[in-house]
């Protein structure tokens, strides 16, 4: 370990132990040093990568604080790294499988706990998901909210901020032209829709089971189309 990361654990633990609390001023660059036996470069080091993580904000003039320390910001820079991977085959096909163990668990949660306004949302984005099927923009930004309105029903914020993560807006843009091309959309539609019925009886399992075949569907379409040797589509004009 590099002094750098010795130096950020110090801080670190200051964060975990409750030393310095969600929202909590930073001492000086000079006290801090000097409270944990580093030099002034090495504290100043250790503040810069805390706040490049996210888990202290630099506000100029102010001084440093804490953040939050929420899940949705602490692991918001996974949905960068995630669209970093989009021309890397294996990787994909990685976070296709992470999604299927995640997903479908989420979702027969999300039947146990979800309110009628919670459904009402989901209900409203497949409406409005059947509405958009040739226009891919809005029928890529409706699947991403019908989700994310399932996720959400679990009250989880984690659980929605890794699924989130993990599902690039890019990537599923990419999936949803090429399965408008394979003339595959009216199948993946029909599958949200089983989701919502599932969701609809409140039925956990059935849920479950409804999540997981649209995620495995949607994972063997990607597989084949990558092994095919042919690139993920890239057009962003909707079809007509």
């Amino acid at each position: 370990m590099s002094l750098t990361d010795k130096a950020i654990e110090q801080i670190r633990e200051l964060i975990r132990t409750g030393a310095l609390p969600p929202g909590s001023k930073l001492p000086p660059e000079q006290d801090l040093a000097a409270q944990l036996g580093l030099s002034r470069n090495l504290a100043r080091e250790a503040v810069k990568a805390l706040a490049v993580a996210r888990v202290l904000e630099v506000r100029r003039g102010d001084g440093t604080y804490v953040t939050s320390l929420q899940p949705s910001l602490l692991l918001e820079g996974l949905g960068g790294a995630v669209e970093l991977l989009q021309g890397n085959s294996v990787a994909l096909q990685d976070l296709m499988e992470v999604r299927r163990l995640l997903e479908p668990v989420a979702t027969a949660l999300a039947a146990t706990r979800i309110t009628d306004a919670q459904l009402a949302e989901v209900e409203h984005h497949l409406d409005a998901m059947r509405e958009a099927r040739d226009d891919i923009e809005q029928l890529n930004a409706h699947d991403a909210a019908f989700h994310r309105a399932v996720v959400s029903a679990t009250g989880n914020e984690t659980l929605l901020t890794l699924l989130e993560g993990i599902s690039g807006r890019t990537l599923r843009a990419r999936i949803w032209r090429g399965l408008v091309d394979d003339k595959a959309a009216d199948r993946t539609l029909a599958e949200h829709e089983t989701i919502f019925n599932a969701l609809s009886s409140r039925d956990a399992a059935l849920s479950q089971a409804a999540a997981l075949l649209h995620v495995s569907s949607t994972e063997q379409w990607l597989r084949e189309h990558l092994h095919s040797g042919e690139p993920l589509p890239f057009r962003t004009t909707p079809r007509h």
